[in-house]
């Protein structure tokens, strides 16, 4: 299989590579690779797109729970899942 193939259809590459950007840098390869991939996988677009905004609830959670002792009760779930709901649905 050829270079080119492989990143195309390599989902498994490819969201490890939206993780790994999520948390810091990639590489210029690693960066080119993952457009490639994206370009052609509307799959792996969702999961970029589910990624971002899981992670910035969990950042604005963590941030809100330093500024109060909030805890995961079931009303706050509910809450949270309608707004990833509402993030993922804007587009």
């Amino acid at each position: 299989m050829s270079y080119l193939k492989r990143i195309i259809y390599n989902c498994k590459q490819a969201t490890f590579l939206i993780e790994k950007r999520s948390l810091g840098k990639i590489t210029f390869r690693e960066a080119f690779e993952l457009r490639v991939h994206l370009v052609g996988c509307s799959f792996c677009r969702i999961y970029k797109k589910q990624s971002r905004v899981i992670n910035e609830m969990v950042q604005e959670l963590f941030r809100s729970s330093m500024q109060a002792d909030r805890k995961l009760d079931d009303n706050f779930k509910k809450e949270l899942q309608v707004r990833i709901e509402e993030e993922l649905n804007k587009n």
